[in-house]
């Protein structure tokens, strides 16, 4: 199995943190807290690409630039 690394963005926002993957287009998640936020984009994440690999489509691959 193939180990993916995504650049993941979590901003505050009033009383919840926003997460989201730009590579991963449409992979959004949010949590109460930072540590919520990150478990929940990573399981968004995982849900994605093993949607993806069903699908027969790319998964994309983050450029080691923007890591």
């Amino acid at each position: 199995m193939k180990t993916y690394v995504y650049r993941t963005v979590i901003e505050p926002d009033d009383n919840r943190y926003y997460a989201d993957i730009p590579t991963l287009k449409g992979c959004h998640s949010w949590g109460y807290s930072y540590e919520e936020a990150l478990k929940n984009i990573k399981d968004a994440a995982q849900l994605w690409v093993e949607f993806l690999q069903e699908e027969g489509e790319h998964i994309p691959e983050e450029s080691s630039e923007a890591i």
